[in-house]
């Protein structure tokens, strides 16, 4: 930043015609002007300036290096000012990435009302299973269901949610009543894939923590399959709460075990957002950020 300050002063003295008027334009003494173009004088090794008690008259080296030096002052001050613009106005592309089932249901629904509010932002959502890499990915915000691991990344609690067990009305008509988790054994219940391993769900209540693994007629890797088969008849799904709303509202779905918490991970399943560390965060990262955070709670008390 020196030497950059003193290619400044330099370009200063020689337009304005002295020592004391770059000063004064940079809130320096004409001493310390002197003394910072005497040392890019030093460093570049020959003379810019002739100097006399009345004037400043560029030598030949003089001359030419201001004609490469303005260009490139002027490409720098625009740069600034590019960079300070996307720091205080959103512009560009956010792009974000989401489990398939929030952002189908949740995410989707909340973009024309963002790119409204925003309309030179361009939006670019990503939909997967797996945690994004930030590195290979080059994504802005990821929207991740329960808590981040600890690690470099910033993360921002959006919405705090629960996983609940549902099954439709004609599925409970047809097999006996769940009246406690041990009920499920005898059911047919549709799991989350996470591996191969078996499907364990684990339950909670005052205090008490049971674990149960579950021989589950089917499994996938996809929430939304596992809802539209409950919706089906097929058997019980452990769905997160935001996903079934409106099916349990219509009654097209009913919640089983009310009284415990269900997982089949760990029991906070808030939503959080992902995002890189930095001191001063992207305009178009904060402006997707606050808009979440007001706009979710809506959407899923709808």
């Amino acid at each position: 930043m020196r030497r950059l300050q003193a290619m400044e002063l330099f370009v200063a003295a020689v337009r304005e015609g002295s020592f004391s008027a770059a000063g004064r334009r940079a809130g320096l003494s004409p001493a310390s002007v002197s003394r910072q173009v005497a040392a890019l004088e030093a460093a570049l090794g020959t003379q810019l300036l002739n100097r006399s008690s009345r004037s400043l008259v560029l030598t030949d080296a003089g001359r030419e290096y201001l004609a490469r030096l303005e260009p490139i002052l002027q490409d720098i001050a625009a740069a600034e000012a590019a960079a300070a613009a996307l720091q205080a106005t959103p512009v560009g592309t956010v792009r974000l990435h989401s489990r398939t089932m929030f952002g189908l249901r949740v995410v989707t629904p909340l973009l024309p009302a963002f790119q409204a509010r925003y309309p030179e932002l361009r939006v670019e959502l990503r939909l997967a299973e797996r945690p994004a890499s930030f590195a290979e990915d080059e994504i802005d915000i990821e929207l991740r269901i329960g808590a981040p691991p600890a690690g470099p990344l910033m993360q921002r609690l959006l919405l705090r949610s629960e996983r609940i067990l549902v099954a439709s009305p004609g599925y409970l008509a047809a097999h006996p009543p769940v009246r406690r988790p041990d009920d499920l054994l005898a059911q047919h219940c549709l799991a989350y894939w996470l591996g191969p391993d078996e499907v364990s769900w684990r339950f909670l209540a005052a205090g008490a923590l049971q674990e149960l693994r579950i021989a589950a007629r089917l499994t996938a890797n996809n929430g939304e399959v596992l809802r539209e088969l409950a919706l089906a008849g097929h058997g019980i799904a452990l769905l997160d709460d935001y996903t079934v709303r409106d099916a349990l509202a219509a009654g097209r779905l009913v919640r089983l075990l009310p009284g415990w918490q269900v997982t089949n991970s760990e029991f906070d399943q808030g939503i959080y957002a992902v995002f890189r560390q930095a001191s001063l965060l992207p305009a178009k990262t904060r402006a997707f950020l606050d808009f979440l955070v007001k706009a979710l709670p809506g959407v899923l008390s709808d």
